[in-house]
C-alpha cells in the first residue's frame, strides 16, 4: 500500500490516496509494510502549465543522410516539418509558449520556427554545443524555466490529452510524471515498471532488467524545484541523471498510454509516421444496433441469414465510401465463449455483412471482434478498449481525432478509456444521421484550408 501525503498552501496535512477526491482523509496506516511518501505541493500545484519545453539539439546520427542537411525535427511529413506537427498539437492543448533547447543545426531551426506567430505560440531558444547531453541543455535553460513545465523530445509524437494527465499528475500528489507507452506490441525495448499504484519502480534506460514492461516517451510534467538538484555539471543525459534519482525517491509517476507513439528516431520509423500523419478519414462503428438490428440479449446473430439491417445503415456505409472514408467495425461476440456459434459462423455472418455493404456502395475495411465471454476479463471486449488500441495500431490512426460511433452505454466507456471521441447512435439520431453530418463537417473543413 502506498499513501501519498499531500499539503496545499495553508492547509493542515491530509493522508490521501492517489485518485481519492481532493480533501478525503485516510486515517494513518498502521500497516509496517506500508510506504508512507511526503509530497510537499506548492500553492501553484494546481495551476495548470502553459510552457513546454524541447530537447532539440542532437545530431540524430541514427537519420543519416537525411540529417547531414537537416536536423530530425524539420523532416517534412504531408507539408509540415515533423516537429511543427507537434507545436500544432501543444496549441491545440493549451499551450501558450515553446523553449526549444537547440545544438545541431540551430539556425535552420530558429529560420523556421522564429517567434513561434505562425504557430499561434510564442516560441524563444536556447542554443548550446551540438554535443552537449540533455541535462546540460536543461540545466543552461534553468532561468528560462517555469516553476512547472512540460518536456518533450523532439522527434517523438504521441496524442496526448493533457487535461487527463494533467488530473493524474495532480492527484498523484508526486513532483514529476512522465508518460509511459505500454509497447505491448513490442514496438520498442522496455524501460520501466510501473507499480500498481501507479509509480515507476524501476526505470533502465540501458533496458536490461529484467521484467521491464513499457517505455518512456517522455511528455513529462515536471516541478522545476526537485529536477534542477538532480541535474550534474558533467555532460549527462537528461533521463539518466533525473529519472532513476526519483524513481529511487517514489517521486516518478507514470502516465500509462497504449496509443502507439510515432517518430523520427530511426529509418525503419519514417513510414509509420508518414502513414499517421496522412490522417486518412476513418469511422469506428459498433455493429449490433448500428448497422444491424441487434438482438434481444444474450441472444446473438449466429448465422448469415438473421442478419437484419438497420433502415439507413447501408446508405451511410455507402456515403462513406464515396467520401474515401476508412470504415472499421469493433463488436463484442459472447455468442462464440457460449457455444452458440463457431467462428466459422461468425465469419459467415460478416461476409454477409460486408458483402451487402459493398452491393449497397459501400465498404467495410475490416471487423475486429472479441470472442470472449462476460467474465472471463480480457482486454478486448468493450468497456475494454483492446479492440480499439489493436484498430489504432495496425491502420496508425490517431484515435484523439477518430469518431467511434456506437449505441450502448459500454461503447461509451470503451470511447472514453481510448480517447476516442464519441457519438451514440439511436432510433431518433441514426447512423445516416450521424454520417450525414460527421461528412458535412469534414468537406467543410477541407474547404476551409484548402480556402
Amino acid at each position: 500500500m502506498r499513501v501519498v501525503v499531500g499539503r496545499l498552501a495553508g492547509a493542515q496535512i491530509q493522508l490521501r490516496a492517489p485518485g481519492a477526491k481532493d480533501g478525503t482523509a485516510l486515517a494513518a496506516p498502521t500497516n509496517k509494510n506500508c510506504t508512507v511518501k511526503l509530497f510537499t505541493v506548492d500553492p501553484t500545484m494546481h495551476s495548470r502549465p502553459t510552457q513546454a519545453v524541447i530537447l532539440a539539439g542532437g545530431r540524430g546520427t541514427r537519420l543519416a543522410p537525411l540529417t547531414d542537411t537537416l536536423p530530425k525535427a524539420l523532416i517534412p511529413f504531408h507539408g509540415k516539418p515533423f516537429l511543427g506537427h507537434v507545436v500544432d498539437m501543444l496549441r491545440e492543448q493549451g499551450f501558450e509558449r515553446v523553449l526549444l533547447l537547440l545544438g545541431y543545426m540551430a539556425d535552420a531551426m530558429i529560420d523556421h520556427f522564429g517567434d513561434g506567430s505562425a504557430y499561434g505560440v510564442e516560441i524563444s531558444y536556447r542554443v548550446t554545443d551540438a554535443d552537449d547531453l540533455t541535462a546540460y541543455r536543461v540545466k543552461e535553460a534553468a532561468d528560462q524555466l517555469d516553476e512547472r513545465f512540460l518536456l518533450l523530445y523532439c522527434d517523438n509524437y504521441w496524442p496526448m490529452q493533457f487535461d487527463r494527465m494533467w488530473r493524474a499528475y495532480v492527484d498523484s500528489g508526486a513532483p514529476a510524471q512522465i508518460t509511459v507507452y505500454a509497447n505491448a506490441d513490442g514496438y520498442t525495448r522496455d524501460s520501466v515498471i510501473v507499480g500498481e499504484d501507479g509509480f515507476v519502480t524501476v526505470f533502465d534506460r540501458g533496458r536490461t532488467t529484467p521484467g521491464l514492461s513499457g517505455v518512456e516517451i517522455s511528455y513529462a510534467i515536471l516541478d522545476k524545484a526537485a529536477v534542477l538538484p538532480l541535474l550534474p555539471d558533467r555532460q549527462e543525459l537528461f533521463e539518466e541523471a533525473v529519472y532513476p534519482a526519483l524513481t529511487a525517491r517514489g517521486e516518478l509517476h507514470a502516465y500509462w498510454s497504449e496509443h502507439r507513439y510515432y517518430s523520427v528516431g530511426g529509418h525503419e520509423r519514417l513510414p509509420l509516421t508518414e502513414a499517421f500523419f496522412a490522417r486518412s478519414p476513418t469511422i469506428i462503428l459498433d455493429r449490433d444496433g448500428v448497422l444491424n438490428v441487434r438482438p434481444p440479449r444474450a441472444e446473438y446473430v449466429c448465422r448469415p441469414e438473421e442478419l437484419r439491417w438497420l433502415p439507413g445503415a447501408r446508405e451511410a456505409l455507402a456515403a462513406f465510401n464515396r467520401a474515401g472514408w476508412r470504415v472499421l467495425v469493433v463488436s463484442n461476440q459472447p455468442g462464440v465463449a457460449r457455444g452458440r456459434m463457431t467462428l466459422d459462423d461468425l465469419a459467415a455472418v460478416h461476409r454477409r455483412l460486408c458483402g451487402e455493404a459493398e452491393a449497397a456502395g459501400g465498404r467495410i475495411d475490416r471487423i475486429y471482434f472479441c470472442p470472449h465471454g462476460w467474465d472471463e476479463g480480457c482486454a478486448c471486449r468493450k468497456p475494454a478498449p483492446g479492440m480499439l488500441f489493436q484498430a489504432q495500431r495496425d491502420h496508425h490512426l490517431d484515435l484523439t481525432r477518430t469518431k467511434f460511433l456506437g449505441d450502448d452505454e459500454r461503447d461509451g466507456q470503451a470511447a472514453d478509456a481510448a480517447g476516442c471521441p464519441f457519438g451514440l447512435v439511436t432510433e431518433s439520431e441514426p447512423l445516416l444521421a450521424h454520417a450525414e453530418r460527421l461528412l458535412g463537417l469534414h468537406a467543410a473543413g477541407r474547404t476551409a484550408v484548402a480556402g
